[in-house]
């Protein structure tokens, strides 16, 4: 198997975007922008314009609309990294947990209590092209 080959296995796993030396290049800005929150001065422009805070970072349109809707799927699949993401949400004063239950088919509560659960049946969530 060739190297391409591998990391499009990596494509075939339901709901999960693993983090790949592309994704990386292709969510740098976007990454660099969320860890730029970090710091409160930014937070405080940010929170100001988040627009015209955006523009600031040389972002593709569609990074830019993903952050501004909150949409972390998005943002996943345009190379964010959860943990650079997540300063996104804490900024907003969203708890991580909550954060990630935004990208499920579940309400927080209920994504909470499936985490308490064990957390997701791996049962028909190991391969999309194999329906399993």
């Amino acid at each position: 198997m060739n190297i391409h080959e591998y990391l499009e296995e990596f494509e075939d796993i339901p709901g999960t975007r693993v983090y790949t030396a592309a994704r990386a290049r292709l969510g740098y800005h976007l990454n660099q922008f969320a860890m730029s929150l970090m710091k409160p001065e930014n937070r405080e422009r940010w929170k100001a314009s988040e627009r015209a805070y955006l523009d600031e970072w040389p972002l593709t349109e569609d990074q830019k609309q993903a952050v501004l809707a909150r949409d972390y799927n998005r943002m996943l699949e345009l190379g964010g990294n959860i943990y650079f993401l997540s300063k996104i949400f804490s900024t907003d004063g969203i708890p991580f947990a909550e954060a990630c239950s935004t990208m499920t088919d579940m309400s927080f509560p209920e994504y909470r209590q499936m985490m308490l659960d064990g957390g997701r049946s791996p049962k028909g969530n190991r391969s999309i092209k194999g329906g399993y």
